[in-house]
């Protein structure tokens, strides 16, 4: 089984040259950022020290790996089968700098972080909070944002996010919570208004739609075991959940939105549910991290904080009388 290994001559393998380690970020960072002065600004160099090593590379294996312009880098087919393989090399090295940090125990660097707007803001924010108090080594950078972001291609650690997620073999996930969707009025609206007995007298109220991009979100309710959908026309239109809220809270009409927007208000009284019987199902809320061997330090310490946080149910249906 072995002697093919043994009977190798070492004796002519070529040592890696001082620099070469240094020409290999200099080629994947360009890559990736498309520019010269992007990738010498990531990596604390000169454009001209970045374009000189691609040069040497290129010198080196004797293939042309950039078509270069005046606008943009672009790697050629023989840079892009470079790219990929100089790219695994340099994700185990960090995997190496990870493990031998878990076994040091302390979490340290940018912990970069995605989740959606609202939900971010309202519910992750005092999570993340708490975990850079804790470890003070650490970095957040932070985008709450609707908007998809690739976690692969953006070199994010962890996003949350909330519904159905792509198949994608490269990210793992992790459910810590569910969003339910209520509808709900102030008491002082449904007094003067009357209480809709089914979707159907929605038609009869003034109504507070989600507006997403330049379309009402449509409203969601299970009848007789199907998905029944109320599209509006609403009232009034809101691009902003808080708004929404606000809209609702001040008795100008029925809402739709997650109770992790309207628990606190529901369980004041603030707010009212309506039409209780017809909910839609659940949608699972994630952690969707890269499925590399080792998770970084502050990857796992921060979804081990925020799942220990959540273990008992998740913030905003927990009962607070003085909230």
């Amino acid at each position: 089984m072995f002697s093919a290994h043994f009977g190798r001559d070492l004796s002519v393998s070529r040592p890696m040259e001082p620099n070469r380690f240094g020409d290999i970020l200099a080629f994947v960072s360009a890559v990736k950022t498309g520019s010269f002065t992007a990738a010498a600004a990531s990596l604390g160099l000169t454009r001209s020290a970045v374009g000189k090593s691609v040069a040497r590379l290129e010198a080196r294996l004797g293939v042309r790996l950039m078509h270069r312009t005046t606008r943009k880098l672009n790697p050629t087919d023989e840079g892009l089968v470079v790219f990929d393989r100089w790219s695994q090399i340099l994700e185990d090295l960090d995997e190496v700098d990870a493990t031998m940090a878990q076994r040091r125990g302390k979490p340290g660097g940018i912990l970069r972080l995605t989740a959606p707007l609202s939900f971010g803001q309202r519910h992750i924010l005092p999570v993340l909070n708490a975990y850079v108090k804790t470890w003070p080594q650490i970095q957040a950078d932070v985008w709450f944002t609707d908007r998809y972001i690739d976690l692969i291609e953006e070199g994010i650690d962890v996003a949350v996010r909330i519904g159905g997620i792509k198949d994608d073999a490269r990210v793992l996930s992790r459910t810590i919570g569910g969003q339910q969707f209520v509808t709900c009025a102030s008491p002082g609206y449904l007094a003067d208004r009357g209480v809709p007995a089914t979707p159907a007298d929605l038609a009869q109220h003034d109504t507070i739609f989600f507006l997403s991009g330049q379309r009402p979100m449509p409203w969601r309710f299970l009848h007789d075991g199907a998905i029944e959908v109320c599209d509006g026309p609403g009232r009034m239109n809101i691009d902003s959940s808080e708004a929404l809220r606000e809209a609702a809270l001040s008795g100008f009409g029925l809402i739709h939105l997650p109770t992790y927007i309207t628990g606190k208000d529901l369980q004041r009284g603030d707010l009212v549910e309506v039409l209780e019987a017809y909910r839609p199902p659940a949608d699972p809320i994630r952690l969707i991290y890269p499925s590399k061997r080792h998770l970084s330090p502050r990857t796992r310490t921060f979804i081990d904080l925020l799942v220990d946080q959540w273990r008992d149910g998740v913030p905003w249906e927990r009962f607070d009388p003085s909230a």
